[in-house]
Formats: C-alpha cells, sequence, structure tokens
C-alpha cells in the first residue's frame, strides 16, 4: 500500500510541478520518506568528461556532493552508467567494487546496501539514480527506483528538450509535456480521480465485499470489464478464476455450449465433452457482457442457473453443481428492452440486484488528459519512442468528446505514437488524425469492437461532430424519405449508423 501511494505522490508531483528539477528533487524526497531509501541521488555524465556528478540529491551534504565524482565504469556506479544494468549491494563491506566515497555507513562500518539503476532514455543510460539503507528490504527497491529512474528519465527529456535550439519555438504557451508511466489515481488499471469515476469506484468497492450479482451499465468502451474485474480482485473470491463471455459476439446456437459446456455427441462437430464458462469459472467470477444480446430460451437457462446453482451441459440431463458470482454488463436500456418483451422481467430482477453506472469519459472531467499521458507511456514503451505532447495537444484532446470513451483514446494514442515523425505531438496532429475517426453509433458495435473500423457494408465517411443545428436538416430528411432511417441517411450523405447516432444524441423519435 505504501508503494502506491508514493507512486501516486510521484504523479501528482509532475502533474503539479513545471520545474523538471524541483520535481526530481520531490521525487527523492518521497524515496526517502516513504520508503526509508536514503541519500537518493540522480548523477548524471559531465558533457566534457563524462565523469558522473551528482545533479540532484536528498540528504547529502555539499561535502559528499563534490566527492561523489565517477570516471566512467569507475565503481559500481560507474558500471551502471556505461553497461546499462542495475547493482543490487546487499552489504558494501563485502563488495570490493564498491568505493564508499560519502557512505558514512561504510565509514562506520555499519550494515549497508546500495541499489543504484540506469536512467533510460532510448534503451541508452543517461545518467544513473541511487539510493541506500541500513538492510535490503526487498525486490520492492529495485522495482521502485526502477519504476522512478523511467520518471526521471522522462522528465530530463522534457528539459532537454525546452533548452534544444533545434527544437520547435515554444513561445507560444506550446511546452512539451509528458508523464510518468505511473497511472494517476490507478486502482485495479482504472485510471483517473474525477468525482465521477470516483463515486463509480466507491459503488464497486461496496460489491466487491457482497455476494451479490452485479449489473455494470455504461456506453461502449467506458471500461466496464476492468470495472468487473476489479470487483473481482477485490473480492473474497480473487484468487479463483475470472472468465469473461460477450453475449453479442457469439451466435445463439453456439452461446449455450459456452455456457453451459456439451457432452461429446450432442451434436455435429461435438467430438469431446467440454466445460462450459460456468464450470470454468468455478469458485469465481463469471462476467456476461452484452447481456442484453442473449436469446430469450438462454435467458430461461440463465436464471434456473441462479436460481438453483446448477447447470446442465448440452446433451445431458445431470445436474452439475456450480459456485460462480455473476456480473453483467449492457450499453442498452434493459428496461426498455423488458416493456418490450425482449428481456426477462424475473432475470432483470435477479441481475440486478447491485447497479453501477460507469460513466462514459466525456463527463470524467480532468481524466482525459491523466489517461493521455498514461497511454502516451505505454504506447513510447512499446514501440521503443519517446515522443511528448504539447500543451496545445493535450488541450485538443482534453476538449474532444469522445464518444467511443477510453477505448477511441487509447486507439488514438497508440497510433499519434506510431504515425508522428517528430518527437513533439502537436495540436495539428491530433486535428489532423481526428479528421479520420468515424462517428458511428458506437454501442451498435459491442464492448469488445474496435473504434475507427469501417462499418461493413458501407463506404468510409469522416468523422463529423454532432451540432444540434443538424435537428431540422434530419427531420425534413426522414419526412422526404417517408421515414425510412436508410433513405434519410443517404439523403443527408451519412452511414445509417450515423444517423442513428444523431436520432439518439438529439432525441429525435422516429
Amino acid at each position: 500500500m505504501e508503494q502506491s501511494a508514493t507512486l501516486l505522490a510521484a504523479a501528482q508531483l509532475i502533474g503539479n510541478s513545471s520545474d523538471p528539477h524541483a520535481t526530481i528533487a520531490g521525487m527523492l524526497q518521497l524515496l526517502s520518506d516513504h520508503l526509508g531509501l536514503e541519500k537518493a541521488r540522480v548523477l548524471l555524465p559531465d558533457p566534457a568528461s563524462g565523469a558522473l556528478h551528482i545533479s540532484h540529491s536528498c540528504g547529502l551534504t555539499s561535502q559528499e556532493i563534490a566527492q561523489a565524482v565517477y570516471q566512467p565504469g569507475e565503481g559500481v556506479t560507474g558500471r551502471v552508467m556505461s553497461s546499462g544494468e542495475y547493482a543490487v549491494i546487499p552489504d558494501i563491506h563485502n563488495e570490493p567494487r564498491y568505493l564508499g566515497r560519502l557512505s558514512a555507513l561504510a565509514a562506520a562500518d555499519l550494515p549497508a546496501a546500495y541499489i543504484a539503476v540506469p536512467i533510460l532514455l532510448k534503451d541508452a543510460p543517461i545518467g544513473v539514480l541511487a539510493a541506500q539503507r541500513a538492510r535490503l528490504q526487498s525486490a520492492t527497491d529495485l522495482s521502485m527506483l526502477q519504476i522512478f529512474a523511467a520518471m526521471i528519465g522522462q522528465l530530463l527529456h522534457i528539459d532537454r528538450l525546452s533548452h534544444d535550439n533545434t527544437a520547435p519555438p515554444q513561445d507560444m504557451e506550446d511546452h512539451p509535456v509528458s508523464r510518468s508511466p505511473v497511472e494517476d489515481g490507478e486502482v485495479h488499471g482504472i485510471v483517473g480521480r474525477s468525482p465521477a469515476l470516483r463515486n463509480a469506484l466507491a459503488a464497486a468497492a461496496k460489491a466487491a465485499a457482497t455476494r451479490a450479482t452485479v449489473m455494470l451499465i455504461g456506453e461502449s468502451g467506458c471500461g466496464k470489464e476492468r470495472f468487473a474485474r476489479m470487483i473481482h480482485l477485490a473480492s473474497e473470491r480473487r484468487d479463483q478464476p475470472f472468465v469473461c463471455i460477450n453475449c453479442a459476439a457469439i451466435p445463439p446456437q453456439l452461446l449455450e455450449a459456452e455456457l453451459f459446456g456439451h457432452e461429446k455427441g450432442s451434436f455435429t462437430g461435438a467430438t469431446a465433452t467440454r466445460k462450459g464458462k460456468f464450470e470454468i469459472a468455478a469458485g469465481g467470477t463469471l462476467f456476461l457482457d452484452e447481456i442484453g444480446d442473449m436469446a430469450p430460451d438462454l435467458q430461461a437457462k440463465l436464471l434456473r442457473v441462479l436460481q438453483e446453482k446448477t447447470i446442465q451441459r448440452v446433451g445431458s440431463n445431470h445436474d452439475i453443481a456450480v459456485d460462480v458470482r455473476i456480473i453483467s454488463a449492457t450499453n442498452k436500456q434493459l428496461e426498455g428492452a423488458v416493456k418490450a418483451g425482449d428481456f426477462r422481467l424475473d432475470l432483470y430482477y435477479r441481475l440486478n440486484v447491485l447497479r453501477i453506472q460507469l460513466p462514459p469519459l466525456r463527463e470524467r472531467h480532468g481524466d482525459i488528459k491523466l489517461l493521455a499521458l498514461y497511454f502516451l507511456a505505454r504506447y513510447n514503451q512499446q514501440q521503443y519512442r519517446n515522443v511528448v505532447f504539447t500543451q496545445q495537444a493535450l488541450q485538443r484532446l482534453d476538449h474532444y468528446d469522445w464518444p467511443g470513451n477510453v477505448r477511441q483514446l487509447e486507439n488514438v494514442i497508440e497510433r499519434l505514437v506510431i504515425m508522428t515523425d517528430s518527437e513533439l505531438i502537436t495540436d495539428s496532429d491530433i486535428d489532423q488524425l481526428l479528421k479520420t475517426e468515424i462517428d458511428v453509433t458506437i454501442d451498435e458495435l459491442g464492448d469488445d469492437a474496435g473504434f475507427g473500423a469501417e462499418p461493413s457494408g458501407e463506404s468510409f465517411r469522416p468523422y463529423r461532430k454532432v451540432n444540434s443545428d443538424e435537428r431540422s436538416r434530419i427531420i425534413a430528411a426522414l419526412r422526404q424519405a417517408g421515414g425510412n432511417k436508410t433513405q434519410a441517411a443517404r439523403l443527408l450523405d451519412m452511414s445509417s449508423r450515423q444517423l442513428h447516432y444523431r436520432l439518439a444524441k438529439l432525441k429525435i423519435e422516429v
């Protein structure tokens, strides 16, 4: 828990300061105050001689800082810099390569552990982060220093870019911004700190403490599976399986066998007995995504499982007891489906014991920037890049509506990292990419569908933001087409999904 608090504090330092040097100093103080890592220091090479000097430190005297100079390859610290590999010394007294130029513990002949990790940029060492403590605690010390070294590397990179004469002009509040890979406000992989998200997280935490069924409601791409995993991991079932199945992605005639399993020879192609998702998830959690798309006959069988805690494989009359917690999710209004007779009322009540509404990204004020920086760090690492956002680029992302929610944002950031030629992502890069986005009714694609793919059978149409002024034009086209939505879409030069999306957003009833 202390490690998580330290990482969050470091992320807040990065977000709240425009001075990289002050931020690094604060991070070294965090290592001391939160983790007990003493005399933390950052050593950088002299541009002329290549010798390592301390540039930032915590708890060192001016005399110690002056003494701590290492030639390339000299001592443990110099070797870390030259090799790019970390060093963990459990006891400096048993390590002849340790020079002890600033260790009071070494002089006093007391037990002392020393850890040094390289600060990397594009896989090349640009400095060393080092610290010590009386006794080595665990592998956590090493992993925390490595994470902090990655963050410090990004800060140093930003500082160099801002002072590089070859960089683009920075005189119009267009300073490059990057963030560490630390997930600000991360809870089981859910990034953000907006009130809307925190309310949903609080509800999920309460649900995790119970055994009740949970229904997650939210638009596609807003993270329903992540919330389901969080509930599972925070529950008493955390050590048992977590199994997902998308009810909209599997044909109804196959979904029954996927859920309940089948006996050998029960249908064509059933060459062996096979367990279903309920048996695989025994003792754990089964996540039923897009539950609103389940066929009526399967709804009845699911209701039986919830009531009797038993299943029957396809082709068998034998009951198998199952202990599984159900978490369901939908991006539809199931109340309307119940009224229309498309969803069983009794099943709805069984599934909807605890209901959690997940906010769309456009309502998570402040989280778009955090997510953008998090995804930037992730894809920089995956693609071996070191691109950064300008302030104006971040503002442009923050002001976009993101109809595809977090999934769409992640997709856009990944493409930006791959396609951007320079080390700066500008607002022009954002504008150019967003023009290629397709404005579709995301809810029709299903929660596992990728945003930005061309709709099957329809020609590509670029993204156009929904405008309230379109209402009269859409109504006129519908009247001209006699209420035929497909024909109206052609008159409006839209895809059918684009028209349906506008009908929903503008609340036009047909």
